[in-house]
């Protein structure tokens, strides 16, 4: 290579390695932030007396709610799921499953496990404008009248969640997978900001926290706190130290702010008038629960409103996580995409001081964080390999720059395991509590690169506009 070719790359290298060191640096701070918003919360909860949340159970005007679990090829799990949700403590609910076409037997043991017979007069319809795929039957059971049953057409999760907007009747919804098994108090906990809110104060979606129940013991669909076990596989530990590192400093962060772009589509509580007055779920992205969350906001800043979106973080739902690499590669490499179409279709808000916080901070902070977060990781490898080939980095320096930023983020997970501890003490066992923390110490070393590589594998897939279906669970993003 000529000298001036050699010049112009060792420029491009030092003007490469200032722009991944300023973001390194920068993102570092934002953690750090998150970390002690996270802690200030956290401390100020964690001693809310049981009581309170007595008071809101007994509360005449504790707002009715409707449950939608929308529901494909769940023959498996469905039947002790409806089961764990006519179990919890609340008021007055309903429980809607929307069947989406489902191949197995999801409907029949649904009919015959609760005695559901087809309704046959006019069902009342909540008025979402947005077409859906034809609806087959409704069925109510006779056990439970406060049990429903929409077999539709396969059209989609977010298809049947529009479906099961309209079929629903009480003032807010909450949206749950079909997989999922809640605490028996999880409601009462996430309503609780709505019940709380002041005259001039309106929430509109709250969203709980999601636990994996891998290596657990559900007992007809209900997991004690006694029940719960950490699993004995490597990629579940690591899943559920990702999780709480999410939830617990992520979302919290976030929350205390209005920042909040993400409640989870596993378990997420909407006021209905709002979600009509977006337009429901959009069914063209794999990103649904995100997607609507954005449109929210927006329409929020748009009105000019002081509505908020918050998170909760005691109330849990439980699910089970992908134990094997192939399916979890294809949920993250979805959840990228997801982020992505989120963003792009609502690039008009992203630096635009017309959104407030939201267009100044929080888009941005997911574009350049979440979203570009592999790109600039990748890149940064690559700039300390051509910067050793051209003899233009101290190896030694580099190594010992680079175990510092891997130390900080095995610390930062390990942060979250503690605050899990501190709070909730969800894992009571010695045994599970260490493993947490020595696979919380591990996770820059091997599940945070192969993280990278898949999310990076999304933005590819996104450049070649691949397609997919019904996804599995639901989106973590910290």
């Amino acid at each position: 290579m000529s000298g001036i070719w050699l010049d112009i790359t060792g420029t491009i290298f030092e003007i490469l390695s200032i722009i991944i060191m300023i973001y390194v640096v920068s993102v570092s701070i934002a953690y750090v932030v998150l970390f002690f918003v996270a802690a200030r919360k956290l401390n100020r909860e964690k001693d809310l007396n049981e009581s309170q949340y007595d008071q809101v159970l007994e509360e005449e005007l504790a707002p009715p709610l409707s449950i939608i679990v929308p529901a494909y090829n769940e023959e498996l799990n469905i039947v002790w799921s409806v089961r764990s949700l006519l179990g919890i403590n609340y008021k007055q609910f309903e429980i809607v499953v929307v069947n989406d076409g489902s191949k197995d037997q999801t409907v029949q043991y649904l009919i015959d496990e609760f005695d559901m017979v087809e309704v046959k007069s006019r069902v009342r319809w909540s008025g979402l404008g947005k077409p859906t795929k034809p609806i087959r039957g409704i069925y109510r059971s006779l056990q439970h009248n406060n049990l429903v049953l929409v077999d539709k057409e396969n059209g989609g999760k977010a298809d049947a969640l529009n479906v099961g907007i309209n079929v629903c009747q009480y003032p807010y919804f909450a949206s749950l997978d079909g997989d999922t098994v809640l605490d028996q108090d999880a409601f009462i906990k996430v309503m609780k900001p709505i019940m709380d809110a002041g005259p001039n104060e309106e929430i509109v979606a709250t969203g709980g926290s999601v636990g994996i129940a891998n290596g657990s013991y559900v007992d007809s669909g209900y997991l004690s706190r006694e029940s719960v076990r950490l699993s004995s596989k490597p990629l579940v530990v690591m899943q559920v130290i990702e999780y709480l590192r999410a939830f617990l400093m992520g979302r919290i962060g976030l929350s205390r702010h209005n920042l909040l772009l993400i409640v989870s589509g596993a378990f997420g509580i909407f006021k209905k008038s709002w979600v009509i007055e977006v337009g429901g779920y959009e069914v063209d992205t794999v990103g649904e629960d995100m997607e609507l969350i954005v449109r929210l906001h927006r329409r929020i800043q748009e009105k000019k409103s002081k509505a908020q979106i918050v998170y909760v973080p005691d109330p849990v739902c439980w699910t089970e996580a992908p134990e094997k690499a192939k399916i979890l590669r294809r949920q993250r490499t979805r959840w990228h995409r997801g982020l992505y179409e989120s963003l792009w279709r609502h690039k008009v808000m992203l630096f635009n001081p017309k959104y407030g916080k939201i267009g100044m901070i929080s888009m941005p902070y997911f574009l350049f964080v979440e979203l570009l977060g592999p790109v600039v990781e990748l890149a940064g490898v690559l700039t300390v390999i051509v910067g050793i080939f051209l003899d233009t980095v101290d190896v030694r320096i580099t190594i010992v720059l680079a175990l510092l930023m891997l130390l900080y983020g095995s610390l930062l997970s390990m942060g979250a395991v503690l605050f899990e501890e501190w709070c909730f003490k969800r894992y009571n066992r010695v045994a599970d509590l260490t493993r947490l923390f020595l696979f919380a110490l591990s996770e820059t070393f091997w599940y945070r690169p192969i993280m990278t590589l898949w999310r990076f594998e999304g933005l590819v897939q996104i450049v070649r506009r691949k397609n997919q279906g019904w996804g599995v669970w639901h989106a973590v993003v910290s």
